[in-house]
């Protein structure tokens, strides 16, 4: 999990980039070791690649601070005024929430629709929009992966991505939502525990957004894919064998398809290939284990499917940036 310390800059001190330099100039600052390496590698794999992530920098917006939550989410808090800024997400859907100010921002196509605090927008993967920020305005964002959106529509909704559509929503309410978003800049993200709480809260209001604001595609004609019946049915045979060993051939000879033209259409219906969803299914299970506390680490990774628990560890690490171990004695 990649933490970004907080970086308070005067709003006249200087220009965007000479912010953002700043901001990784305290960042280095604060680490000797080499969990600086690993952090600024994980920074640059993460929050780099998030479009509406880099647009803001190279804007007026300030950034506070800004966390890879882990399992495909980032949040960022963020102040701006007086700008006009134009997005277009390639490859991750954006929740922002509204903290103080906003009352003058609206989209240029919208000029009717205010902001607020507390207020909700979503903005989808592939949506532009474009905004005019008139007066003060500090949010947060809530970044999330289409692979997370696609897990989370298969496990709350039992429906395939594909058919369901996360769409634009502008300066909406939704008490409990805005409240999950709320919470997250009030932690402090120095501290694994509480590192580990956002990625809760995160989780609940990705959650939250598709229980109460995702709809079903219209005039969708689905081609290829598994079938529902068969969709189900992959999903408990690999819940049942996550401590073996599971390949593609398998997959495909209970699915009574050929690997390749399984891999296509697992990937139509799960929205991800099969080793993707089956890394995050077996990552699950071992927080569930090692929150239990009940098995050694090496149970808990042997439970898993992981060949020994160095490699479940490297994995473990490498999804949460936190060890098993401490994942452990954080949730005691």
């Amino acid at each position: 999990m990649l933490l970004l310390s907080y970086a308070k800059v005067s709003s006249h001190s200087c220009n965007p980039s000479c912010t953002f330099l700043r901001f990784f100039v305290i960042f280095c600052a604060c680490f000797t070791n080499s969990a600086a390496r690993r952090y600024h590698v994980m920074m640059n794999n993460t929050l780099n690649r998030l479009h509406v992530f880099n647009r803001l920098t190279h804007s007026n917006a300030q950034l506070e601070g800004a966390a890879a939550m882990g399992d495909g989410m980032a949040v960022a808090i963020w102040r701006n005024r007086l700008d006009a800024v134009s997005y277009a997400p390639q490859g991750h859907h954006t929740l922002s929430c509204y903290l103080d100010g906003g009352y003058n921002t609206f989209l240029r196509d919208r000029p009717d629709q205010r902001g607020a605090p507390g207020r909700l927008c979503v903005l989808p993967d592939q949506q532009e929009t474009d905004w005019v920020i008139n007066g003060h305005l500090r949010f947060v964002h809530l970044y999330f992966s289409p692979e997370q959106f696609a897990s989370q529509t298969l496990a709350l909704l039992d429906r395939e991505p594909r058919e369901m559509c996360l769409p634009q929503q502008t300066f909406f309410d939704n008490p409990r939502l805005a409240s999950l978003c709320q919470a997250l800049p009030r932690l402090d993200w120095r501290d694994p525990g509480q590192r580990l709480l956002g990625n809760a809260l995160a989780h609940h209001a990705v959650a939250q957004l598709i229980q109460s604001h995702v709809e079903p595609r219209r005039n969708l004609h689905l081609k290829g894919g598994l079938s529902a019946t068969l969709r189900r049915r992959m999903i408990e045979w690999l819940d049942s064998r996550l401590d073996q060993s599971i390949t593609l051939s398998a997959m495909a000879t209970e699915a009574a398809l050929s690997a390749t033209h399984f891999a296509h259409m697992f990937r139509i219906s799960f929205g991800m290939p099969p080793h993707v969803w089956l890394q995050a299914r077996r990552l699950a299970r071992a927080r569930q284990l090692l929150a239990q506390n009940q098995l050694s680490l090496t149970d808990v990774a042997m439970a898993c499917g992981y060949s020994s628990p160095s490699h479940f560890s490297n994995r473990f690490r490498a999804a949460l940036d936190i060890t098993p171990s401490r994942y452990r004695e954080l949730n005691q």
